[in-house]
């Protein structure tokens, strides 16, 4: 039996991989970008252009730094972030944060013709907060959350823009 289990297990593997592969599954933020559309800009950067960038990358899609050269530009358009007190304790002070992060985009071709108009994007998540951690360490966090939630809205982005690809294309959903 322990024989044959390394060689079971490898034919199962290929046959799952074959499976996902041909179901039209996508890693996530993954797109797919027509040659009429490449290579990539992203211009506004910030922490959302920047995990764009790297799903892009990861999907081998070409970019380029010139905006000349795009055949799409993703704008970011906006990032902002945002915390308010949710919960205190019986002496006022901080027990959760609603923490708040913001995006606006838009996704034109290389002549500058809308595919995705401006669109807002807004996720929030809650941080529960102990007073009695040093404010070091609440802050790194925090920007662990922020970053998080940056990559969720890159997904996000590139999600609607696979959808608005598809669209285009005359593809189903």
């Amino acid at each position: 039996m322990r024989r044959w289990l390394p060689p079971l297990l490898a034919l199962l593997a290929v046959l799952v991989a074959a499976h996902v592969g041909g179901c039209g599954f996508h890693l996530r933020g993954a797109v797919d970008i027509p040659p009429g559309l490449s290579p990539v800009y992203v211009r506004g950067g910030g922490l959302v252009g920047r995990s764009i960038e790297g799903r892009l990358a990861g999907s081998g899609v070409p970019s380029t730094r010139q905006l000349a050269d795009a055949g799409l530009v993703i704008d970011i358009l906006s990032e902002n972030r945002s915390s308010r007190v949710v919960a205190v304790d019986q002496e006022g002070k901080a027990l959760a944060y609603m923490l708040t992060y913001g995006v606006r985009f838009a996704v034109v071709d290389g002549a500058g013709e809308p595919l995705i108009g401006p669109q807002t994007l807004t996720l929030e998540r809650t941080f529960d907060d102990n007073p009695d951690v040093a404010v070091l360490g609440k802050e790194l966090e925090t920007d662990i959350i922020y970053n998080d939630m940056a990559n969720d809205a890159a997904d996000q982005v590139m999600l609607r823009l696979r959808a608005r690809l598809r669209q285009l294309a005359g593809a189903p959903g």
